[in-house]
């Protein structure tokens, strides 16, 4: 009885607390994935994932038995968080969610996920910081972890050093700016370490990294680290690819580095290394060695000619000297070997390309002698041939005519001699360029050059013949200082592509044929010093787009067309003809003053200097005055000159005395820079001859002062009322320019003024500016095009000068005028911020400032200049921007448009009217290359978020930066692609995809959902 009273309290009781038991799951893993599906949204990717099938076969899910352990999720278009339920699974362990649009902070919801091993979240607009106990990620199993490609920032935690079992860490390509922990030397397990691209604090490599004994690979470009590789990566016994380029790392490279039996990779390009290449022995299984853009000195050692694995080496801009191994010459596999801008001497190696498949081989710019090769395309896959500004002699290899896989053929600036092979022109089907200037080779050209040839260069040598009827996609023909003789061709539809043609000093003969309007793309024609005869064609008047045009020392005579004066010219001569009649009248002022020299019977009606009046003749004839009084006016106005003469002369002698003496008293010095700079050298130096270009603001000069020594110098005013406005900006470049020191920043050495002039004093730049690079209407004589790579370091190195103002300046500092004009290039091609007398700073970051008129150039200004009096750094931003633009379409900014508006206007409206075609349709044609495609069109894209209308939807200077630098670091290689700007929690969001190939709109919108998100809106740019 007791019993039972037992038993039916227990079932009152179980009955009673049942409903307060905790509730069992009884989910199937089936069950599971469809919530999983609904909490990522039900995206149209995972339309498979339904009840009727088994659950094993839907996409990206893998089982062992009936049991999920893999999700498999990469690039499926997701946009949500990352559920939680995803850890319901029992057994997962392999989780890949990347290149997808995953938003939010590291999902610390997968600590549930205990028996993962494998989890990438790459390539993703994740944010925030990676949480202080990411250890607590199954850290006993965990072995694969990718971050890439993110928005992460903040620091690198320390416990990363507590996943004991991790083999590959992924953290390249975010935005983390603390601390690179060295607790990361305590991954004993760990084989691959990327830490690349990310603004880290300048710090030094923590020598804990040494105890890493198991890496293999490790990536660190543009990292910020300083000071020398440390010593204990000799302990890395199993390192096999080493990456450090594009750091600030100096010193000499440790030799235990090339001890190191299985390395087969060295990227330590871009760094400040000193010293010689001291390696002696160890690996033979190097693949790839690129330690360009150093200081590195001594020879080449004899060590690279032992590596039978080296496909590539790498040694260019360094300070190396002596011979070229001639060991390198046997290598069995090497494929790339660039050594230019060396101290490079002695011959090639005789055998180079005789025993590898050579495709490219880069030595100009050293001091090499000897004749090239004969085996240089025994491989037959020779691309590339760059042998340029050094001394080499003798004949081009027969065998470079049988070479059919040329395509680019630089050899300009040497000693050549002999005639060219007949081959390159009829065997090289895929020949573009030819650059074989200022040498003495000789031969004549083909009546039909190569069909895809765009760049021939062949001035300065000894070539005989006629000009070529045929090359369809010729656009740059140099050909001056030769011996070319015949008639222009009268059908000139077979190059009607030319943009370029100069073909000055030889011995052309006949008319100028009408036809020539048929080259509508002509900028720049030289048909000077010919023998050239016969009536300027009107239809010269017809070239839309000629803005250099020089015909003198020829024979040609008649009148001068009314229809050239049309011309928008930058440069006309026609000097030393036979030309007469009035000059047309739109170039009938200063600036064409030397334009019309020797051509007697030529005149003026305005005054033109060099010119005679039209409707005057001083002849017998004509003359109404007497002979005899001719002759007293004569003997009068020598009398009267001899006078003059007299009195100027003493008043110069006088002005002289009272310059050196009391006025040179008055100047008052302020020096920045400690530099060899009399003012009395530069006060003697403005002479209209030093003069090299003028502004709003004033004139600047080239001055010499010390030696060779140049400095700019330019010229604020000269007048006894002082213009306020022009204090005010004189006033802004001084404080400004003095206060700063960056190494893209143009460098200001004294300010130097009296009661009557202010001078600023500042380095001169042997390359003028970028503007003069870019567009053929300014570019200066003898400079030719900026292929891409330059265009992308001048890029690159204005954009961090700009960086340096906006964020690292004691008082942040605003630009207000950046333009192409406004970036010098110095002799090595650095760009260099200039000209800020409209700069403004700031008085606290990120304030704007109040500004009481409107500043800037047209074309560059960004649209809430013209209605806003408060501006901030994203002003500089939308005009570097446009400068992007010109870098990549070659256009100009207000003049570089369709008939619409200007260069920005036009760009963006191509994209948002779909383009009508490829964005390569955009590409400025100098520098379009199938290798440089992808991060041209990057560099592109980018200039065109850059000029968005509103200044929020702009990147920062900073993501500015570091996309270029992504963009240089992946030039040339394939699959790149710019994933967004904006914010979102406060964090700037900037992704980068490698490798994917999808394509979506140029602004399409992530609605983000969290309750902390403080924008709904990302720019996309694929």
């Amino acid at each position: 009885m007791a019993s039972k009273k037992l038993h039916f309290l227990l079932l009152f009781l179980f009955l009673f607390l049942l409903p307060h038991f905790p509730e069992v799951t009884s989910q199937t893993e089936p069950q599971i994935l469809l919530q999983i599906k609904k909490d990522f949204g039900n995206p149209d990717s995972l339309s498979s994932w339904i009840d009727s099938t088994s659950h094993c076969s839907w996409l990206g899910i893998s089982c062992t038995g009936t049991s999920v352990t893999s999700v498999l999720l990469s690039g499926n278009n997701l946009t949500s968080s990352v559920p939680t339920s995803l850890c319901q699974l029992p057994n997962l362990t392999h989780l890949d969610l990347s290149f997808n649009f995953l938003r939010g902070h590291f999902p610390t919801s997968l600590y549930n996920c205990t028996h993962l091993r494998h989890l990438d979240l790459s390539q993703n607009l994740f944010v925030g910081s990676i949480p202080a106990d990411i250890n607590l990620l199954s850290p006993s199993k965990l072995e694969f972890l990718s971050l890439s490609a993110n928005n992460f920032s903040g620091d690198i935690p320390p416990s990363v050093g507590k996943l004991e079992s991790i083999v590959e860490l992924l953290l390249d390509n975010n935005l983390f700016n603390g601390t690179i922990p060295a607790e990361l030397g305590n991954l004993s397990t760990l084989q691959t370490l990327w830490l690349a691209n990310n603004p880290f604090p300048p710090a030094e490599i923590p020598s804990s990294f040494g105890n890493m004994t198991s890496l293999s690979f490790l990536w660190m470009t543009s990292t910020n680290v300083f000071g020398e590789i440390p010593d204990s990566f000799g302990k890395l016994k199993n390192l096999m690819h080493l990456d450090l380029a594009m750091n600030r790392l100096a010193g000499r490279i440790p030799t235990a580095i090339w001890m190191l039996d299985k390395l087969q990779i060295v990227y330590l390009y871009h760094n400040k290394l000193v010293g010689d290449i001291s390696v002696k022995f160890g690996t033979r299984s190097l693949v790839s060695v690129d330690l360009s853009m150093n200081a590195l000195t001594g020879m080449i050692p004899e060590f690279f000619g032992k590596q039978v694995n080296l496909t590539v080496l790498n040694l260019y801009y360094n300070n190396l000297s002596g011979t070229i191994p001639a060991s390198i010459g046997v290598l069995p596999a090497l494929s790339d070997i660039r050594l230019f801008n060396n101290r490079l001497t002695g011959a090639l190696p005789s055998e180079l390309g005789k025993n590898s498949p050579l495709w490219n081989i880069e030595v100009d710019d050293n001091e090499l002698s000897g004749e090239l090769p004969e085996s240089l395309c025994a491989g037959g896959i020779l691309t590339s041939i760059v042998v340029s500004n050094n001394k080499f002699t003798g004949r081009i290899p027969e065998s470079l005519g049988n070479c059919s896989s040329l395509n680019n053929v630089q050899i300009q600036r040497n000693r050549f001699s002999g005639e060219v092979p007949a081959g390159i022109w009829t065997s090289a089907v895929n020949l573009t360029t030819v650059m074989m200037g200022h040498n003495s080779l000789s031969g004549e050209l083909p009546e039909r050059l190569p069909w895809n040839l765009t760049r021939l260069e062949m001035d300065s040598n000894r070539f005989s013949g006629s000009i070529p009827s045929s090359a369809p996609s010729l656009l740059v023909f140099v050909a001056g200082n030769n011996s070319l003789s015949g008639t222009i061709p009268e059908n000139l539809a077979g190059i009607s592509k030319l943009q370029v043609l100069s073909l000055g000093n030889n011995r052309i003969s006949g008319e100028i044929p009408a036809s020539i309007s048929v080259l509508t793309s002509l900028t720049d024609l030289d048909l000077s010093g010919n023998r050239l005869s016969g009536e300027l064609p009107e239809s010269i008047g017809s070239l839309p787009v000629l803005t250099t045009l020089d015909l003198s020392e020829n024979r040609l005579s008649g009148n001068i067309p009314a229809e050239i004066g049309n011309l928008k010219l930058n440069r006309l001569n026609l000097s030393s003809n036979s030309l007469d009649g009035e000059v047309p009248v739109p170039f009938q002022n200063q600036a064409y003053d030397q334009s019309f020299l020797s051509n007697p019977n030529l005149c003026s009606s305005n005054s033109l200097v060099n010119l005679r009046a039209c409707g005057r003749r001083w002849s017998a004839r004509s003359d109404k005055l007497s002979r005899g009084l001719l002759a007293v006016f004569i003997i009068l106005g020598s009398l009267c000159f001899l006078g003059a003469l007299a009195l100027g002369l003493f008043m110069l002698r006088e002005y002289r005395r009272r310059r050196d003496g009391s006025v040179l008293k008055a100047w008052k010095v302020t020096s920045f820079h400690k530099v060899d700079v009399l003012e009395s050298n530069i006060v003697r130096g403005l002479t209209d001859d030093n003069l090299v270009g003028t502004g709003g603001a004033g004139m600047v000069y080239r001055v010499q002062v010390a030696g060779d020594t140049a400095v700019a110098v330019k010229k604020i005013w000269n007048s006894r009322k002082l213009d306020d406005k022009l204090e005010k900006e004189f006033l802004a470049e001084v404080e400004i320019l003095g206060s700063i020191r960056h190494a893209n920043i143009v460098k200001l050495y004294s300010c130097i003024s009296n009661s009557k002039s202010k001078l600023l004093v500042y380095e001169y730049m042997e390359n003028g500016s970028l503007d003069q690079w870019l567009h053929s209407s300014r570019r200066v004589d003898g400079r030719g095009s900026l292929d891409w790579p330059a265009r992308l370091r001048i890029a690159i190195g204005a954009a961090r000068g700009l960086c340096y103002m906006h964020y690292d300046c004691s008082s942040p500092i605003v630009h207000r005028d950046v333009k192409s004009s406004n970036i010098l290039l110095d002799s090595e091609f650095t760009a260099k911020i200039a000209d800020f007398g409209l700069a403004r700073m700031l008085v606290k970051a990120g304030e704007a400032e109040s500004v009481s008129a409107i500043a800037g150039s047209f074309g560059y200004m960004a649209p809430e200049c013209g209605w806003l009096r408060k501006v901030n750094d994203k002003v500089d931003v939308y005009s570097f921007g446009v400068v992007l633009l010109e870098l990549t379409t070659g256009r100009e900014a207000n003049g570089g448009g369709d008939e619409h508006g200007s260069l920005a206007d036009s760009v963006w409206r191509y994209f948002q009217e779909g383009g009508g075609g490829q964005v390569s349709d955009l590409v400025d044609k100098e520098i379009q290359d199938p290798v440089h495609t992808e991060a041209i069109e990057i560099a592109l894209k980018l200039g065109v978020i850059c000029t968005s209308a509103a200044p929020t939807s702009r990147p920062s200077m900073k993501d500015v930066l570091q996309v270029l630098q992504r963009c240089n670091e992946r030039n040339g290689r394939d699959g790149v692609e710019i994933t967004g700007f904006g914010e979102y929690d406060g964090a700037p969001l900037l992704g980068t995809k490698w490798g994917s190939r999808r394509r979506k709109s140029l602004t399409d919108t992530v609605t983000d959902t969290d309750a902390g998100a403080k924008s709904d809106h990302v720019i996309l740019l694929q």
